[in-house]
């Protein structure tokens, strides 16, 4: 398992098919981290063919779910260690003796719940509260402590490169996230990994890019977690150049849309070509570090993300706003020159209809769209001129989470 360029033909990815848990995020969007709210049967058709195409284009894809459930279901001393963290999950509310007959219930009876049923708890992490309202009779009120909505991006829990490095999320709602990738790592596929444990590290800030790999820094992963990434053993590049993830001019304070992570506003398609908006990429400080022969790294020289890469050699492919904003930095490349991407003009429209922007911000996107003139990513003149394979998919609804294709898929191996 080893990723060494983001270019690198793309052999496997785990993903997670959004379930139960999204339910609280549609009627409560913005505590849950997402854009707007979206229709859950056509975003699940949308993953469906984001998968179907994965492998129609030869990656092998595992869902989450299978991962565990499969192995619960085939290896008895994992079904073991799946029940303890159920056991470890789930709390009981009430009297002493209500809560400790309950607990003992539970530990009883888990051998007779089946592996999804057990998967699904540990997605919902559920609560229970007894309350006694009939003499020997208890009612039961349910509570998801903190259902984890935003798991189906996949991305963002780790980064693979010489090994698989386990970050730690910034927001309290997707903190228990890495909690269930880790332990697939290690007790489902038998990787053993490295733990980001002081900073902040998510894997949608991780771009590699060959002798060298870039790591954005700001909004989700701070510069002390992109240190320890940089020390943890796991990113052996020549050079890692560290990203402050940056912000339009003329808006006031920080959008998540335009800097949540490096790959919300730039992305790798190919060898040796970015595609990024280049305003936001020359108002990036980029702090270049080299690793020196005891494997540590020094920095060297301070620049901006588009001045590094100019003298990288890269070519760039301009993104305006409206194709910015609408996610077309976040495709997935599937190797050299060949990108699945989402339909940025059906995502921008959506956007624009339900007034997802300020005032100042939509009057700035609809000037770029005017300028369009309709072609926008990936049918741009930019990227028909590219020569760059695309295959188009829709995952309008689905992005309602904050996220394209390269969010929800964690890749495994690339060659």
């Amino acid at each position: 398992m080893k990723i060494r360029s983001e270019w690198g033909k793309l052999n496997k990815v785990i993903m997670h098919r959004p379930g139960t848990e999204i339910t609280y995020a549609m009627l409560a969007p913005k505590p849950f981290l997402f854009e707007r709210p979206f229709n859950y049967s056509i975003a699940e058709k949308e993953h469906m063919g984001l998968e179907e195409t994965l492998k129609e284009n030869g990656v092998h894809v595992d869902l989450l779910e299978n991962l565990i459930v499969d192995e619960a279901d085939k290896r008895l001393s994992f079904r073991q260690k799946l029940e303890e963290k159920i056991i470890s999950l789930v709390n009981f509310y009430g009297t002493m003796d209500s809560v400790n007959a309950a607990k003992n219930d539970m530990i009883e009876n888990l051998k007779y719940v089946d592996s999804l049923s057990l998967f699904q708890a540990l997605i919902m992490e559920p609560s229970i509260d007894l309350k006694e309202y009939v003499p020997g009779i208890q009612y039961p009120r349910v509570y998801s402590n903190l259902p984890l909505a935003n798991l189906y991006f996949m991305r963002d829990q780790q980064a693979v490169s010489s090994g698989v490095l386990i970050g730690n999320m910034k927001m309290q709602q997707r903190r228990k996230e890495t909690d269930i990738t880790s332990f697939v790592f290690n007790e489902v596929l038998g990787i053993k990994t490295a733990k980001i444990s002081n900073g902040f590290f998510e894997g949608g800030d991780f771009m590699p890019a060959g002798d060298f790999c870039l790591i954005g820094t700001g909004n989700r992963t701070n510069e002390a977690g992109a240190m320890e990434a940089m020390n943890s053993g796991i990113f052996d590049f020549d050079r890692i150049v560290l990203i402050s993830n940056p912000i339009y001019d003329f808006m006031d304070g920080h959008d998540v849309m335009v800097n949540m992570h490096l790959d919300t506003y730039f992305n790798i398609p190919a060898k040796g070509t970015a595609i990024t908006s280049i305003a936001l990429a020359r108002a990036a400080q980029a702090k270049v570090y080299e690793r020196n022969s005891d494997k540590t790294y020094s920095l060297t020289i301070v620049t901006t993300l588009y001045d590094f890469l100019k003298s990288e050699d890269y070519q760039f492919i301009d993104l305006g706003i409206s194709e910015q904003l609408s996610y077309s930095s976040n495709f997935l490349t599937l190797s050299d020159n060949k990108i699945i991407a989402i339909d940025s003009s059906k995502v921008i429209h959506k956007l624009i209809a339900e007034n997802i922007f300020d005032e100042i911000t939509r009057e700035r996107i609809l000037h770029d769209m005017e300028i369009r003139n309709g072609k926008t990513f990936p049918e741009s003149q930019p990227m028909v001129e590219s020569g760059i394979d695309v295959i188009k998919i829709d995952l309008s609804e689905i992005t309602g989470g904050y996220g394209g294709a390269h969010c929800m898929t964690s890749a495994l191996e690339r060659t």
